[in-house]
């Protein structure tokens, strides 16, 4: 019997201030791999910090540390070419670093890239993350075995920034299944934050490409009479919705998450960049109408599940709420076998074949 294939695997971003999509795409797809692939060895690498991240973002595996942590590790990375990963784990079969920022390693690397929007909204990003994330392509260019891309719409943009499409590989992210909150529980979660019977939702971190001034102004110009209420961390440079009708909740752990879903009358996410658009997967496991955008890789999540918008056009979002709240039964029951057959088994299953194919080359 052949040794397992021993993967290092990164997790830095568990440490964070806001770990957001990258730290859960890592998480689920770790823990889905340890579940369905025990051919393999994982092994977690990150830098070296004084207390393990907070949960829900605690690896589910040993982390091994370097020296360094955070941007000073990210620089050394980037610029000097260590730490390599090997120094805190020994020989690897594969590296896989989990965000765009690749790491050194004298075992074939694999990356994962969940969108390039630094090359589209640079003005979305600090001078330091644009340095960061540009240096990470130019390496990327240079060193990966294989890319992994959330969605077809990130593939297009890597090979459109100079990665040969025959190092992209197309590994879509997936949803948990979960059970269907109770009506107490979702009764406890209207009652700790207040809420209407009827509201918009949107979840996830409060940042310009986020779109929520427009989508703020749409939930007005609805006529629905309709509250917008959004859950998520403030991350950088966010817009500031001067509206008193909209509700920040900050960060709403996953035990109440399910309910807050399950809650709303309808769920908006006309971002206008994402690498794949995990909230529209986890509204749809609850049966809550979506209203995502057209030609981005949300629309791919979605897969004919959802009401499309242009993320540009406040009427044609308005337009979208209207259409949304009309059709709630018919978008349930389309969402709910969406999000049935977007496992993280699935993301899984693809990942373990890229370590394998990288590996054997």
């Amino acid at each position: 019997m052949a040794p397992p294939r021993r993967i290092a695997y990164t997790l830095e971003q568990l440490w964070h201030r806001v770990p957001g999509g990258t730290a859960v795409a890592a998480l689920e797809t770790l823990v889905a791999l340890r579940e369905t692939h025990p051919e393999l060895e994982l092994v977690g690498v990150a830098g070296r910090h004084a207390a393990p991240p907070t949960p829900p973002w605690t690896a589910p595996i040993p982390v091994a540390a370097l020296s360094a942590h955070g941007a000073r590790l990210y620089a050394s990375w980037l610029w000097l070419g260590r730490p390599s990963v090997e120094r805190a784990v020994g020989r690897v079969d594969v590296t896989h670093a989990t965000t765009i920022i690749p790491c050194p390693t004298r075992a074939p690397l694999v990356v994962t890239v969940h969108d390039l929007a630094f090359l589209h909204e640079p003005r979305h990003f600090t001078a330091w993350g644009h340095r960061v994330f540009a240096r990470s392509l130019s390496i990327i260019r240079a060193r990966a075995a294989a890319v992994l891309c959330s969605s077809e719409a990130t593939a297009d943009d890597c090979e459109r920034a100079g990665i040969g499409r025959d190092r992209l590989r197309v590994v879509p992210l997936g949803v948990r299944p979960a059970a269907e909150p109770s009506p107490d529980e979702v009764a406890a979660v209207r009652a700790k934050y207040r809420l209407p019977e009827a509201f918009v939702l949107f979840v996830g971190t409060v940042e310009p490409r986020k779109n929520l001034l427009a989508l703020a102004d749409a939930v007005h110009r609805s006529g629905l009479g309709l509250p917008l209420v959004a859950a998520g961390p403030a991350g950088w440079g966010e817009e500031r919705v001067e509206d008193p009708s909209v509700r920040f909740l900050g960060f709403v752990a996953d035990t109440e998450l399910a309910a807050l879903y399950a809650a709303a009358t309808v769920f908006a996410y006309p971002s206008h960049r994402e690498g794949f658009g995990l909230p529209v997967l986890e509204a749809m496991r609850h049966g809550t109408p979506v209203v995502t955008s057209a030609g981005t890789a949300t629309e791919e999540a979605a897969a004919g599940a959802a009401v499309l918008v242009d993320p540009r056009s406040v009427d044609d979002i308005a337009r979208g709420l209207h259409d949304a709240v009309g059709r709630r039964a018919e978008l349930g029951v389309l969402g709910r076998a969406r999000a049935a057959a977007a496992g993280w088994d699935v993301t899984a299953a693809a990942t373990a074949a890229v370590y394998e194919e990288v590996a054997g080359s």
